[in-house]
């Protein structure tokens, strides 16, 4: 069986707080991250984990973070440069749901959205301090099909989800496995930056705390017991080292 191609999708960028990227730390600095969505080719479905932020909600709802998404960031423009379509798309993962991880999922109509089933309970009903990241809904469009599932999980051969609560109740983290290439381990916001799991610095915005740390140190075993080079979700000086689309890893 030949490697899938794993292409990496540039969604814009937004602002937080130091302290929102590692709780406690250096707070009162703004920290402008990369948002991003990860397309994978495989032979049996083509796999869309993560769709980004919808920059009209995030300028409606949350300007403080100061969005900057081109026409050309939006999901339908980047799957354009990879030669697909929405309606091409078989299977959408979101990490979780927070409003910079679904954006993109309303232009997805032909997908099947797998999904935590508790992660989808808390995105209709959060805890009070979970609202502004739940904020946008649109994932849940008239034309979604929803696969409730838990535990780890495999989509397709060689395409992991595995679970990494903390952040948010239902958490996915996804590895993507490579014949001739290092296995690729993505994060999601179990792991915003190098640091995080390097010093195990959690992120500000947690559901769980101890589970967030819980979430680093399984990566951090998957990467090692895996062959896998990690991906976190939001760290620009390890973005710009990676190859975006249209250019892909894999498909040997």
């Amino acid at each position: 069986m030949a490697d899938p191609k794993v292409y990496l999708l540039d969604g814009g960028t937004l602002v937080i707080d130091a302290s929102d990227v590692h709780w406690h730390i250096d707070a009162g600095t703004p920290v402008r991250f990369p948002v991003y969505s990860v397309l994978i080719e495989h032979e049996d479905a083509l796999i869309l984990y993560d769709t980004g932020f919808d920059l009209d909600h995030v300028n409606k709802v949350l300007p403080f973070e100061q969005p900057i998404q081109t026409p050309e960031q939006t999901i339908p423009a980047q799957l354009a440069l990879c030669g697909f379509t929405p309606e091409d798309v078989d299977i959408v993962v979101n990490s979780h749901f927070h409003f910079d991880h679904v954006g993109g999922n309303k232009y997805l109509t032909k997908a099947t959205t797998l999904v935590h089933k508790e992660e989808l309970r808390h995105a209709k009903v959060p805890e009070p301090f979970e609202r502004l990241g739940y904020s946008d809904l649109s994932f849940d469009h008239p034309d979604v099909s929803y696969k409730p599932i838990s535990g780890d999980y495999e989509i397709v051969p060689g395409v992991w989800l595995f679970e990494t609560p903390g952040h948010t109740i239902g958490h996915y983290s996804l590895l993507v496995e490579l014949q001739n290439e290092r296995n690729m381990l993505f994060c999601g916001d179990a792991g915003y930056t190098r640091t995080t799991l390097e010093k195990e610095w959690i992120a500000g915005f947690h559901l769980d705390p101890t589970k967030s740390v819980e979430a680093i140190r399984r990566l951090n075993y998957l990467a090692r017991t895996r062959n896998a080079d990690i991906y976190p979700s939001h760290e620009l000086a390890s973005y710009q080292e990676w190859n975006l689309a249209p250019a892909f890893y894999g498909g040997n």
